[in-house]
């Protein structure tokens, strides 16, 4: 399987939201092997088609319970509240206190096409909500408060050029 690099933070394509996938083929399971290979081997819990610059509606996540593809997913409950440090394999090395709901259900398909739903709680809710916020061109930055998201575009830029944070 190949290993792809992992767009960051300022690539076009992360703010794009993903085309639908309409075909289930061997190109697209073979995308998703690719996809979780280079999930692991960066290492993260969750990776979204367009890090890999591929603007397909289409994730791979592994919350402790072995690796998953989510195709075309939508977000269709959240409930609670849970407040965790996150980080974005696209912004590597930076993690922020980000308030999101504790329990989301997701709903899509697998790469064959047939329906599938995952829903979880803390971690496995978050990764659902990060890796399609990902599928819908919005990266975790866009979730925090102005002066913290100010001060993380700086501290982003300073790591970029060199300079200290």
């Amino acid at each position: 399987m190949a290993i792809f690099p992992i767009r960051t933070f300022g690539d076009p394509v992360l703010r794009v939201r993903t085309e639908r996938v309409e075909v289930f083929d061997s190109a697209l399971r073979r995308l998703a092997d690719d996809m979780i290979d280079t999930m692991y081997d960066a290492p993260g819990v969750g990776l979204a088609a367009p890090q890999i610059g591929v603007s397909k509606r289409i994730c791979v996540f592994d919350a402790g319970d072995g690796p998953r593809v989510l195709v075309n997913p939508e977000i269709v409950e959240t409930s609670g509240e849970w407040e965790f440090d996150e980080g974005c394999l696209s912004v590597p090395g930076h993690y922020w206190p980000i308030t999101r709901p504790a329990f989301a259900r997701a709903r899509g398909q697998d790469v064959s096409g047939a329906p599938v739903e995952y829903a979880g709680h803390e971690l496995l809710g978050r990764v659902l909500q990060h890796e399609t916020d990902h599928l819908n061109g919005m990266l975790l930055i866009e979730r925090l408060d102005r002066p913290t998201r100010k001060e993380a575009l700086r501290d982003i830029r300073n790591q970029a050029l060199g300079l200290p944070e």
